[in-house]
């Protein structure tokens, strides 16, 4: 339910020109906005760095609609194909592979292309693998006897003579020159999983491949999961068939065990799989990252069941010794992940290994989050980042520099930093004051290049090619020209930022969104727009979203708030107060923040609503509920009524265990603050939902039966968290919130 606001703004659409004050406008309109191409936003193909950074692959599309990989010298920017869509025919075939995905070889001589994919939860992680060797100039299929979009993950060993895979759960070894397949492992059902992972360890961990070359590709370090004992949610599907059909998900639900999950070493050669025996138990730990350090060496990752005591351990394959090399508690939680609003660190929890793997580097929270490098022998630990501010995430490693994404001033933005990787805590912004907002950056392996993506609240997205350290642009990719041209029809709400004081003494940032014509001397209806978990924050300066510009244009002043909890850069104090206290504290501050601005002489507290989705539908409940003389009409897109249905990996990290203290997930819980409802409560949620699930929606429902709470509600069948699937889906949805706001906060 963590992540559901990020792309919340990426389906809304993207980015625009500056507002030009006299010019010929045109209302928008839904259809507009989700029935045509009108405001589609370019966005760059993923790129493959090549020659470490010196040049790159990209996908383009041919003069027949083909797709095709181009290849870019990086600082010439001379362009020449690498694999044209001739090359990518299949013997016999008419067409090219429409490739999704590729990867090259380590010494680049061969690439793996993913096409014809199939969904698996939230990733289409699934499908055919083929190989074109650019020394033969030859294409040819991985896994050619198994049945069509079945093989997972599928990656070069080093020396590049044998791919591997996963295949219906099962590890296997495929070589190159002789075509023979080897199954690796043998045990594999859905209780069993090798080489990949559970619903849970995918949703919140990220991990999805479950194995690791050796790099003297001899041997290959796996996951084992044994789900066995896992809860099986059901879900109905009632559409596609006269007779419902049961869709099963193995899915541990908060205060239930998880799967439990050890780590095999298997020979490539004979199949025989030596186990690790990591300390402690495999049920009442988990194990979020492996990675190779060198082709003895293996790092493993181990947090227990709470997830506030971290510890690394080195695995030494030829004496089967295993080192405690590092270890972090936490009153709270220990992070993996780091959620930030640039989205690069979510499912990167892998080790980063620096100074040729003699030490690696960890965030972690003291008063701030600070960065520190690690020996891998010794354990010794050196301060990197400044220690004055908030580092948000790491991006990138030059020889001698360390990259990553800060704002010690204004968490509303992010920008590039650099310091230097042997200690002096000296750091420098990278990003040119000229950049103002939310910047991202893809950074080439030797550090001299990124990719850099920058907006803000009322800038188009532009993505350019820059050198590091000076930033001087080489190219530029898109500058969403074809937006800003449709954008210059219209009128462009005045954006500012804004600290709230609470009467709690909390100060909160703000994002208000006023109408174009605004009149300080009107009364304008308010929409608050929340999050509030640890997985989000919604008052940023980056693209506000058309919908957003079409409710300002039909009268409403939109305002985004975050309270204590979210991932803001304000210290660890502000992120770690919201443990145990889910549904309290974060809800506090928003009705107090709320309370707080509604006293601006333009807007009236009298039209009043609310709306969030996933965790943000959570609060939206227990503001409307909590709140009811602030918040008169609420909108809740797939919330958690009951924190006692999530999943244990998300609700244990932030809320403990219910066997403990089982009175803060009920006290945080929606469902135990309904008789506080006196407004207008519209609930929407997808019944296939198979992360926030749709009992959910019936508990919550029932309960306001039950308490004779008058509401309304809107089960889209068969959608999932997102509710995107199927035509015209997303049209409905926000019409039909956008008209519930008409009719119930009215703008005039």
């Amino acid at each position: 339910m963590k992540r559901i606001y990020l792309s919340i703004s990426i389906i809304l659409l993207s980015f625009t020109s500056l507002y030009a004050q006299e010019k010929t406008v045109s209302p928008l309109t839904l259809d507009r906005i989700f029935a045509s191409a009108e405001f589609r936003q370019d966005y760059p193909s993923p790129i493959s760095w090549i020659n470490q950074g010196e040049a790159y692959i990209i996908m383009e599309y041919s003069d027949v609609g083909e797709n095709e990989l181009m290849k870019y010298e990086t600082l010439s920017q001379q362009k020449s194909h690498f694999l044209t869509a001739a090359m990518l025919t299949p013997e016999g075939a008419e067409e090219a592979l429409n490739i999704e995905d590729f990867s090259l070889s380590a010494d680049e001589s061969k690439v793996l292309l993913f096409t014809n994919s199939k969904r698996v939860w939230r990733s289409n992680t699934k499908g055919d693998y083929w190989v074109y060797d650019l020394t033969t100039k030859k294409l040819s299929q991985l896994g050619k006897d198994f049945p069509a979009s079945s093989l997972m993950f599928a990656k070069f060993s080093a020396d590049n003579k044998e791919v591997a895979y996963v295949m219906d759960f099962n590890l296997y070894n495929e070589n190159f020159a002789s075509g023979k397949v080897t199954k690796l492992t043998t045990d594999g059902t859905k209780d069993i999983i090798n080489g990949t992972f559970d619903w849970v360890y995918e949703e919140e961990f990220g991990c999805r491949d479950g194995f690791r070359w050796n790099p003297d590709g001899q041997r290959i370090a796996y996951w084992q999961l044994d789900a066995s004992k896992i809860g099986t949610f059901k879900m109905i599907n009632n559409t596609d068939s006269i007779y419902s059909q049961i869709i099963p998900v193995q899915y541990p639900k908060v205060g239930q065990d998880p799967s439990s999950a050890k780590i095999g070493i298997v020979d490539t050669k004979t199949a025989s799989t030596s186990w690790i025996e990591v300390p402690g138990s495999s049920i009442q730990n988990y194990i979020p990252s492996i990675k190779w350090l060198d082709t003895k060496h293996l790092m493993i990752q181990q947090i227990n069941r709470k997830q506030n005591h971290l510890k690394i351990w080195s695995y030494a394959t030829h004496t089967k010794a295993l080192q405690l090399i590092y270890e972090e508690k936490e009153e709270s939680w220990v992070d993996i992940d780091y959620p930030d609003i640039t989205g690069s660190q979510w499912g990167n929890g892998d080790i980063i290994f620096i100074e040729e793997g003699k030490a690696f580097l960890r965030m972690r929270e003291d008063q701030w989050r600070n960065v520190y490098k690690i020996d891998t022998k010794t354990g010794k630990e050196t301060l990197l980042s400044p220690g004055t501010y908030d580092v948000a995430s790491l991006t990138g490693i030059s020889d001698n520099a360390l990259y990553y994404m800060a704002s010690p001033n204004n968490a509303t933005q992010r920008y590039l930093y650099s310091v230097d990787l042997k200690g002096k805590k000296k750091d420098k912004r990278i990003t040119p004051t000229a950049f103002s907002g939310v910047n991202n950056y893809n950074i080439s392996p030797n550090g001299k290049y990124a990719i850099h993506t920058t907006g803000s609240a009322l800038s188009a997205s532009k993505v350019s090619l820059v050198s590091l350290p000076d930033h001087k642009v080489i190219q530029t990719i898109v500058d969403n020209k074809k937006f800003n041209e449709a954008l210059a029809a219209v009128a462009l709400p005045q954006v500012s930022f804004e600290k709230v004081t609470t009467a709690s003494g909390v100060t909160m940032d703000a994002r208000i969104v006023k109408p174009a014509n605004f009149d300080a001397d009107k009364k304008y209806p308010v929409i608050f727009h929340v999050y509030g978990e640890p997985w989000g924050q919604v008052a940023t300066d980056s693209w506000i979203g058309m919908w957003n510009i079409m409710l300002t244009e039909l009268g409403y002043v939109v305002i985004d708030i975050d309270g204590r909890g979210t991932p803001s850069l304000k210290g660890s104090e502000w992120r770690k107060s919201i443990y145990r206290n889910i549904g309290r504290i974060n809800i506090k501050d928003m009705g107090e923040g709320a309370t707080e601005i509604l006293k601006a002489s333009y807007l009236d507290d009298s039209r009043v609503a609310v709306w969030g989705w996933s965790g943000g539908g959570s609060s939206t409940l227990n503001l409307m509920f909590q709140y009811p003389e602030v918040f008169g009409t609420g909108v809740s897109v797939a919330p958690v009524a009951n924190q006692l249905t999530y999943d244990n990996i998300y609700q244990e990290r932030y809320m403990g265990l219910p066997q403990e203290n089982k009175e803060d997930f009920v006290a945080g819980s929606p469902i135990s603050h309904v008789a506080g409802l006196k407004g207008n409560l519209l609930i929407i949620h997808g019944t296939a939902d198979d992360n926030v699930h749709y009992q959910n929606m019936e508990m919550i429902v029932n309960e306001l039966i039950k308490q004779n709470k008058q509401f309304q509600m809107m089960a889209y069948p068969n959608r999932s968290h997102g509710i995107y699937e199927g035509a015209n889906t997303r049209r409905h949805l926000y019409t039909l919130i956008t008209n519930y706001f008409l009719n119930n906060v009215p703008n005039e």
